[in-house]
């Protein structure tokens, strides 16, 4: 069996020179390396090659690699035989300057067909020219990969390139005859206009066959008229007339031959439409009337001809009709639909035997990754490429696809392409059908490299198989058909078929602990407006949704409660009914929705509010595993890294999901695995510390591009003269859900000096813009939510003083100026981005501060004031209810205490500064003595139990409230505590 490569003739080291004499003897012995019934072929091929020869008083090549390779070829292609015969100066050509074993660069094809074509003066010519340059080029094409001297992308990517060069070249010259008869086509601006050829399919993609159609759209951007001639048409008349004498020079059948067959059928409105159609009328149409195969059809679009970089910006605007900036579950559906008439028309016609069409050919392998591309190329930019492989791959490195299957359909591809390409080059015909010939099937076996057609077949058959397998798994989805049966009792209770003894009958049945409020829930959902204003399709889709839903429901422990949650949620997303098909076509992520929407109310409302994070239920493998700090990096890196530098928006919609995904990786991996409370914080921690030197580094950025460098102070400064301080939680490593990010800015250098760049602003004027710019990033309400809410007041002189604070002013404030309580906050804090100068040097100040010495009664007097002022304002007024965080002998209590006892014994104990978060400070106290050990481990205790609930009530979306009589013995220890400390 041959190499993928394809290879079996060994390939010269240089350039052939040959030494011409008539070697029959050579031949024959090359003869007899081929099926004994195929010999005559090459043998009277031989003979009629070698007459035109001395005819034409050339001589014949007598180099054994080119005998060996001639002999392999002309076995497998009457097309490339009978062009030598016919032309055979042309392939001593191809054989005396080297470029049968020369691997073009794609600029190669550009410049020989314009050597070619610059002497042409008409029509005529032109299709002469272009036709012996097509046939010189596939010629080396063929012989090159059947030779295996190419491999089989090479060769796909040769024959694109040889057709766009010659689309190219020919709209060249007409455009500028037509130019010169009709007058220049402008805009109303004055402004030239071109058209713009738009490749489809197979070319589009750099995948063209050897004897494929040509699948193209002709266009041009703006109304108008032409201007140097009396008679003026309008641009539309100009084009259309371009377009068919373009189609004219390529396809016309000649005695040279042709270019290649044209297809004009994908253009707007199939066969009925205009020829050529404006820019403007190209985006109304896929607004108003595009089709899902035309999404389909438009993932390979690429400009291959005419005015490339106009080109370009129609593709941008059409590209939101192709993917979706939301996760686009209908695509199963429109290709599913695809697939199954193609099934129809295989048993029609009988198409069985198309490696193509059939079952586990070319177009199912392109089918199991464009399903893909459409439903996640919105949002994964890197899936916005024409190129099947290329996609493969990324799925494959993405984890969507495992790796097995992904290898296993790349093979499968490479091995039906070389295939397609050796039942073209035969005879130059486009065909994808096994010959049925014993003759014509060992001729192609030949071609792949099997000495035996049966060992060719079997392994055709094996690809075959494996691709139509995995084409199955991705497409179907058996579940459906076990679950919406219409006799259930489910379905016909969603229907209202059933009458009310019944309909509670079938709930208790299946474990609903409440059916009664199940089904007055369910006729209240089914009349909501969210449910009657469905389109049809949509309707359709909840139909076969709610029996799945009421079904999955029932598996929770409390399957009324966790049905009301997954309804509100259902309601909310109603109107994207592409939602509703990711859950019907997934059962698992249907079950994990369940779940999760049964463990938290928080969650539910996280997913309602932001739909498409419903894609990260179709991996458990994913969801109930967060990312750790280098996974996080690494995974943000590469979603912004895919990004325009200059699409903030897009850049901001990445940051938000990169977030919500990942906080829901979390929140999923707490309620079903029960994650120790420091992990969670860690987690959620490590996610804002990300995105945040990410925002940092974004906005930092922008800002050179635009004002230049700013000068910064040499002793402090190590780079960008800027940090990001955080205080509170965040610093502590004690993130929770939902939570504020307490932040301050800080600059480093002399506030006047000047940035470098032409639009130059004092410094203290550009940071306080990069300041600004963080923030807008951080907590602007875009479609995908706000990133994080921040809470600057902490910075000196809170919402009165200066959005950043200058280093210098910043450590004179907290010397001179700063209260207790601004001392108190700076217990937890911690540099999160920015400049490592500035970090080192603020951590250094925060030592000073924090270890200066402090008057013991005056600072228990000062921090108990500070507590009752919090009680009294933050507290809980309810009788009977106990605020974990504000209230007396909560974690307030806690942290306060935290805070008094650094304060106080930093002087003496320096090492106190080493930590920015509670647990690890309430440790070193004990170690240093200020705290009883027994007093540290009871607080610490408490502060995780507490936060433990906080926690567990936020994901049930409730306040941090309990029972007043719940935690008691925890209360009156830390309360006691707190009595000996501060009050005594």
């Amino acid at each position: 069996m041959i190499p993928e490569t394809g290879g079996y003739c060994s390939l010269p080291q240089n350039p052939v020179k040959i030494g011409y004499s008539m070697q029959v003897t050579d031949v024959q012995q090359q003869l007899i390396n081929l099926p004994t019934d195929i010999q005559d072929i090459v043998a009277r091929y031989w003979e009629q090659y070698c007459a035109a020869s001395i005819e034409q008083t050339l001589t014949v090549p007598d180099h054994p690699d080119v005998l060996r390779a001639l002999v392999r070829v002309w076995a497998c292609s009457d097309f490339v035989a009978q062009l030598c015969i016919q032309q055979p100066a042309m392939f001593l050509d191809l054989l005396d300057n080297g470029d049968l074993n020369l691997e073009y660069r794609p600029d190669d094809y550009v410049y020989k067909v314009h050597a070619r074509l610059n002497k042409v003066k008409d029509e005529e010519q032109l299709m002469r020219e272009l036709r012996l340059f097509r046939n010189r080029e596939m010629l080396r094409i063929a012989w090159r990969d059947i030779t295996g001297w190419a491999d089989i992308n090479q060769s796909l990517r040769d024959t694109s390139l040889l057709a766009e060069v010659c689309v190219d070249a020919a709209l060249y010259k007409l455009y500028h005859w037509m130019c010169r008869q009709c007058g220049i086509p402008e805009d109303e601006y004055g402004t030239r206009q071109q058209m713009v050829v738009l490749g489809m399919g197979k070319i589009g993609a750099h995948e063209l066959n050897f004897s494929s159609d040509i699948d193209l759209m002709f266009c041009f951007p703006s109304h108008g008229q032409t201007r140097g001639r009396r008679a003026r048409i309008s641009n539309e008349e100009f084009f259309n007339e371009l377009g068919k004498r373009l189609i004219r020079i390529i396809e016309e059948m000649t005695a040279d031959g042709f270019i290649f067959r044209v297809d004009m059928r994908l253009r707007p409105f199939g066969e009925s439409g205009p020829l050529v159609n404006s820019f403007t009328a190209m985006e109304e149409y896929y607004q108003a009337h595009g089709r899902d195969w035309e999404r389909y059809a438009l993932i390979k679009a690429r400009v291959i001809a005419g005015d490339r970089q106009q080109g370009g910006q129609l593709l941008q605007i059409l590209k939101p009709f192709v993917y979706r900036r939301y996760l686009d579950f209908g695509a199963f559906e429109a290709l599913r639909t695809m697939k199954h008439m193609i099934a129809r028309q295989i048993r029609r016609k009988s198409l069985e035997n198309n490696i193509k069409l059939g079952s586990g050919g070319i177009r199912e392998v392109e089918f199991v990754g464009q399903v893909f591309q459409l439903i996640r190329g919105g949002r994964i930019t890197e899936l916005q490429t024409g190129e099947i492989q290329t996609v493969l791959a990324i799925l494959g490195q993405r984890g969507d696809l495992p790796d097995y299957v992904t290898e296993e359909l790349l093979q499968a591809y490479r091995f039906l392409r070389r295939t397609e390409n050796r039942l073209q080059q035969l005879a130059d015909q486009q065909t994808h059908h096994i010959p049925q010939g014993n003759r014509e099937l060992l001729r192609l076996t030949t071609g792949m490299g099997y000495a035996d057609p049966l060992a060719f077949m079997m392994e055709l058959q094996r690809h075959r198989q494996k691709v139509h397998s995995h084409f199955e798994q991705v497409f179907e989805a058996p579940q459906t058909q076990h679950a919406q049966s219409d006799d259930t009792d489910l379905t016909a209770l969603w229907h209202g078929g059933l009458d009310a003894a019944r309909s509670l009958i079938a709930l208790d049945d299946v474990g609903y602990e409440d059916s009664e409020s199940s089904v007055d829930y369910l006729k209240e959902f089914r009349g909501s407006l969210a449910v009657r204003s469905l389109s049809g399709q949509g309707r359709e889709r909840l139909d076969r949704l709610m029996p799945l839903i009421l079904g999955a429901a029932a598996n929770s422990d409390f399957p009324s409660e966790t049905l009301v949650r997954v309804l509100s949620l259902i309601e909310t997303i109603a109107r994207r009914s592409v939602y509703l098909t990711l859950l019907i076509e997934n059962p698992l992520a249907l079950s994990q929705l369940v779940r999760l929407c049964a463990a938290s109310l928080w969650i539910t409302d996280q997913l309602a509010s932001q739909p498409a994070l419903l894609d990260e239920l179709l991996d458990p493998r994913n969801l109930y595993s967060p990312l750790d700090y280098q996974d996080l990096q690494q995974e943000l890196g590469r979603m912004i890294g895919r990004l325009d530098e200059e699409d903030l928006e897009q850049q901001m919609e990445s940051l938000r999901h990169f977030k919500q995904r990942n906080v829901l990786r979390v929140a999923a991996a707490d309620v079903s695995a029960s994650l120790p409370l420091m992990t969670v914080s860690t987690y959620l921690s490590d996610i804002a510390d990300i995105v945040l030197v990410q925002v940092f580094d974004l906005c930092w950025k922008s800002m050179l591009a635009r004002y230049g460098r700013p000068p910064c102070g040499a002793r402090t400064c190590a780079d960008s003269g800027f940090a990001i301080v955080a205080y509170g939680k965040l610093a502590g490593k004690e993130l929770g859900y939902g939570s504020d990010l307490d932040l301050v800015f800080i600059y480093s250098g002399d506030s006047e000096a000047m940035s470098s760049g032409k639009q130059a602003l004092p410094a203290a004027v550009f940071y306080a813009r990069l300041g600004q710019k963080i923030i807008h990033m951080l907590n602007t309400l875009t479609p995908s939510g706000v990133l994080y809410e921040v809470d600057m007041r902490l910075r000196p002189s809170g919402a009165s003083g200066l959005l950043v604070a200058q280093l210098d002013s910043f450590a004179e404030y907290q010397k001179n100026e700063a209260w207790t309580w601004e001392h108190q906050a700076l217990v937890r804090t911690r540099v999160v981005a920015g400049d490592p100068g500035i970090a080192a040097h603020f951590r250094q100040l925060r030592r000073e501060i924090l270890c200066r010495y402090r008057e013991p009664v005056e600072l228990r007097k000062q921090i108990r004031e500070m507590r009752v002022r919090m009680w009294e304002e933050l507290g809980s007024r309810s009788k009977g209810l106990f605020n974990l965080k504000q209230d007396p002998g909560g974690i307030a209590d806690i942290e306060f205490m935290v805070q008094y006892c650094v304060l106080r014994w930093a002087v003496e104990h320096p090492e106190l500064t080493a930590f920015s978060d509670d647990i690890n400070l309430l440790g070193a106290l004990a170690r240093a003595g200020c705290l009883k050990k027994a007093d540290a481990e009871l607080l610490s205790d408490a502060y995780r139990e507490f936060r433990t609930e906080v926690h567990h009530l936020t994901l049930q979306d409730q306040p941090a409230k309990v029972g007043d009589d719940e935690f008691r013995l925890y209360r009156d220890k830390v309360r006691k505590i707190w009595e000996n400390l501060l009050e005594t």
